[in-house]
């Protein structure tokens, strides 16, 4: 595997791509008093021109709760079906915006919300990335795993991927 450290939009646009790819990331909350994170799956709605990461969630979740205590976060995405994966530390913003409650909302959020998008509950996570890592292929999961094995029976270096810091 190759290293490739990414700085500015490079860094931008490879934090997009793979976690509008992946959708689903792991939100992991501090828990205060307690050594372990709290974590739960959450639908990504947008990658901005920042990098900035947005999600929909609820003021009654325990993320909601962990994070009046602690803003930092880390956010994991995981998709090994194609060996993609990407690590991300960050601070958050936790808002009720009405336009983007307005931009964000679909038939998969109201679900979650018994009164809509007038629904008080519903809050806005804005997560600003200051640290994050990637891996990722170049190829599909069989061309991947045909170069793993050809590395491991010709001895030579096949290059089956690339990792590295994402400098946002």
């Amino acid at each position: 595997m190759s290293t490739e450290n990414l700085s500015n939009q490079e860094a931008i646009d490879k934090l997009k791509d793979l976690a509008m790819k992946t959708d689903i990331g792991m939100l992991c909350t501090h828990i205060p008093g307690k050594k372990h994170v709290h974590a739960v799956p959450m639908s990504t709605q947008e990658v901005d021109e920042n990098g900035h990461i947005w999600f929909i969630f609820s003021s009654e979740s325990e993320s909601f709760k962990h994070l009046q205590e602690d803003s930092e976060i880390c956010l994991l995405y995981s998709d090994p079906g194609n060996y993609n994966f990407l690590s991300i530390h960050a601070d958050t913003v936790v808002s009720q915006n009405r336009d983007k409650i307005e931009k964000y909302w679909n038939p998969m959020v109201e679900g979650w919300f018994e009164k809509g998008k007038e629904d008080p509950k519903i809050r806005i996570l804005e997560v600003k990335p200051h640290e994050a890592h990637y891996w990722d292929t170049k190829s599909n999961k069989l061309v991947t795993f045909f170069k793993v094995a050809m590395s491991g029976i010709t001895g030579s270096k096949l290059d089956v991927g690339r990792e590295g810091d994402l400098k946002i």
